[in-house]
């Protein structure tokens, strides 16, 4: 069995590393626009036997009972990577073969993305790993089984992950897909996602709305001095 996961944090703690450039408010509605198109895209994944929610967030809990998506809440949340390896091991349990780990701060990413990593065969032990757009973290990764090592998501996770994996015994697969590797978390990543086309998303809708989007395609030497 295929499944995937999506690990939800409280979005009004999301995105710390933009609070230089963003206020909370801010910081928050651009963290329910990604969530708004990562669930939009994750509604039309075909290869997905089933679609677990981890989290102690209430607007996300309500997504997954809305989507027919199991729900695995948590008391507290630590970590992401505490998370997932709890919900790895729940969904192994639960004879989960395959599991995908998905992040939300994906805006440009199709169903037909998620569908492709979900599609690859590999026999276990095996992983498929995404590197973040800088080649340094991980932005998406499928674990044959699911608890087959442990989660390091944050700096130098993509090596730290493969390295895991290596250990473990196990295939390693790279997949490089543009969609998936455009996450946000500093004003890097909002600068080149403002020169993405984001026509059609609800990220994009939002940045134009507050105005954000003239600014990140500003020259780079310009800051968002409006919102320090």
């Amino acid at each position: 069995m295929r499944a995937l996961l999506l690990p939800i944090k409280d979005l009004r703690q999301a995105k710390q590393r933009l609070a230089p450039l963003l206020n909370p408010a801010e910081r928050f509605a651009l963290a329910q626009a990604m969530l708004a198109d990562t669930i939009r895209a994750v509604r039309g994944v075909r290869q997905a036997d089933k679609i677990f929610v981890v989290t102690n967030y209430i607007p996300a809990m309500q997504a997954a009972e809305d989507n027919g998506w199991e729900l695995l809440r948590e008391e507290q949340q630590i970590s992401e990577s505490f998370s997932v390896d709890a919900a790895s091991r729940h969904c192994a349990e639960l004879g989960v073969t395959s599991l995908l780990r998905l992040p939300l701060d994906v805006p440009l990413v199709q169903a037909s993305d998620i569908d492709e990593l979900l599609a690859v065969e590999c026999a276990a032990p095996a992983l498929v790993i995404v590197p973040s757009r800088d080649g340094t973290g991980t932005n998406a990764i499928l674990r044959t089984p699911p608890a087959l090592f442990p989660s390091h998501f944050g700096s130098g996770s993509f090596a730290k992950h493969c390295g895991e994996a290596e250990r473990a015994g196990a295939q390693t697969v790279v997949r490089r897909n543009a969609r998936l590797e455009m996450d946000v978390d500093d004003e890097a990543d909002l600068r080149a996602l403002g020169r993405q086309d984001l026509r059609g998303t609800e990220t994009g809708a939002w940045l134009e709305r507050s105005g954000l989007m003239a600014l990140l395609t500003a020259p780079a030497t310009l800051k968002l001095a409006a919102n320090i």
